[in-house]
């Protein structure tokens, strides 16, 4: 029987894993795990994307070996917006840059005064992030490096390693439309932005369907890989969309909730939305499978509680998530109020400083207690949405009678129970490995082994253990999220 791999990269760690589909099930095995970790060089953070190679590498030598045959598919996906740059000879210029470098700093300012910031989202859809590849280009293209001149091609994170394995280049769509350079309509590069903002469109490559076979390993691959020409997929190559993909809906209308070091709430829609509600949001409309579209918003999510826990390592503390779970789980409820998505958490040197300072900023006491700090982190995540979700009904104009929240934050029970108390709608836990899952599905339907989007939904109810959480105790929440609205000046804050 068949299996397909799949490539699972996020911003701490990549696994690699085997999927195949027996019996009406899907079955899911973990078959290499490995970090992922930036690389500081001279002031600039760098993605170590060789070391990733060989991490994927060995992770197909062992699905060879364990099978003894090839994938019927390899797929990849990653996070968004970063990406390589090729020359004329196929060659990688420089290691990608970390999308939370700080060279893109003033960047929005930057395009806005050339193209209003209205005109900008009404072409792309995008909402406005710092990290976005438009404006990493921007602040390349004013740092002007020499070796800039010899780029011809370049490729998103996904769209490179698979490269690597199959030397096919492209820009599979649900990654593409994290660059904020993407014609939301058209699905395709924008000509007019390009133009205006100086942009080098020979730079971005054709765009790729999500759920395309796109090449098949080179010699070299089959050599170090123990594998024949296998063929490489771009199933939803950006990690929100592969896990958009593997939300197990069996309606039409749902929120759907990608928890992990981001949290990512939306839904999917048939058309782009682009109207002053929208922006005014700061929703994305990124690309999602057989042409849809998803509306969503980043919340900054299970990073603060991961970089807490980085902190208290250094400090000599080393503890895993159940443990920090069960201490916030023993005190009391809002020990203070967070505002998760505040600018000072983004990249602070010393999360746990971060907290104290807006602590004192919104004058709060920050308990030393670490079960009520990882309490109130997990508080701050639910709080936040709420305010999405109210936000995304707002501009859609429907209520979400559910939410489906996948990833692997869903492994953290106080968060869902959280959730589903804030928002006051049940909560739908599970898959966990949405990503991986949503990528071997649509590698699935890529080879026709399955049918349609819809086919793999049913697959994957079918396979997976989900589990409910039912609101409970939305009362205290309905104060919290007072003193919440309150903290952030605004009830549909950033």
């Amino acid at each position: 029987m068949s299996y397909y791999a799949a490539i699972d990269l996020g911003a701490e760690s990549g696994r690699v894993i085997r999927g195949a589909i027996r019996n009406g099930k899907l079955t899911i095995e973990e078959v290499h795990r490995f970090p992922n970790t930036p690389v500081p060089v001279q002031g600039t953070t760098h993605w170590n994307v060789l070391g990733l190679l060989r991490e994927i590498r060995a992770g197909l030598r062992r699905c060879s070996s364990q099978e003894g045959e090839d994938p019927a598919g390899i797929g990849i996906d990653t996070w968004g917006v970063d990406f390589g740059l090729i020359d004329d000879n196929g060659n990688l210029l420089t290691n990608p840059v970390h999308y939370r470098d700080g060279r893109t700093e003033g960047m929005i300012d930057l395009a806005c005064s050339i193209l209003p910031r209205e005109e900008i989202y009404r072409i792309t859809g995008t909402a406005f992030q710092p990290f976005n590849t438009l404006y990493q280009l921007l602040a390349l293209h004013r740092s002007d490096p020499p070796w800039l001149r010899d780029a011809r091609t370049l490729l998103f994170m996904p769209d490179l390693l698979s490269y690597f394995l199959c030397g096919s280049k492209g820009a599979e769509y649900t990654i593409a439309s994290t660059a904020q350079l993407l014609d939301a309509r058209t699905r395709n590069w924008s000509d007019e932005l390009c133009q205006k903002l100086k942009i080098r469109r020979k730079l971005l490559p054709d765009i790729v369907e999500p759920g395309t076979v796109i090449g098949r390993l080179t010699e070299e691959n089959q050599r170090e890989c123990n594998m024949g020409p296998a063929s490489v997929v771009a199933p939803a190559s950006h990690d929100t969309g592969s896990a958009f993909a593997a939300v197990p809906a069996s309606s039409e209308l749902w929120a759907a909730l990608s928890c992990g070091t981001w949290s990512v709430m939306g839904t999917e829609l048939s058309e782009p939305q682009t109207d002053a509600a929208t922006l005014a949001h700061n929703f994305a409309n990124e690309g999602s499978v057989e042409g849809k579209v998803r509306l969503i918003k980043n919340i900054m999510g299970l990073w603060v509680l991961q970089e807490c826990r980085r902190t208290w390592a250094r400090e000599g503390q080393q503890l895993d998530y159940a443990t920090l779970t069960g201490e916030a789980n023993a005190t009391g409820p809002f020990p203070f109020i967070l505002d998760i998505d505040d600018n000072s958490f983004y990249a602070p040197e010393n999360m746990l400083e971060a907290i104290r300072d807006f602590c004192d900023r919104t004058g709060q006491k920050m308990p030393d207690d670490r079960g009520e700090i990882v309490r109130a982190i997990n508080e701050g995540i639910a709080l936040r949405y709420r305010a999405v979700l109210n936000e995304l009904e707002q501009i859609t104009g429907k209520t979400m009678p559910v939410i489906h929240m996948v990833g692997g934050g869903t492994q953290n029970e106080l968060l869902c129970q959280m959730a589903a108390n804030a928002t006051g709608r049940p909560v739908i836990a599970g898959p966990v490995e949405a990503t991986a899952i949503g990528n071997l599905v649509m590698q699935a339907v890529a080879t026709g082994e399955l049918g349609s989007v819809a086919e793999a939904r049913e697959l994957i109810r079918n396979s997976t253990e989900l589990k409910n959480y039912e609101p409970t105790d939305t009362s205290s929440w309905d104060d919290a999220f007072g003193r919440y609205t309150n903290l952030t000046g605004n009830s549909q804050s950033k």
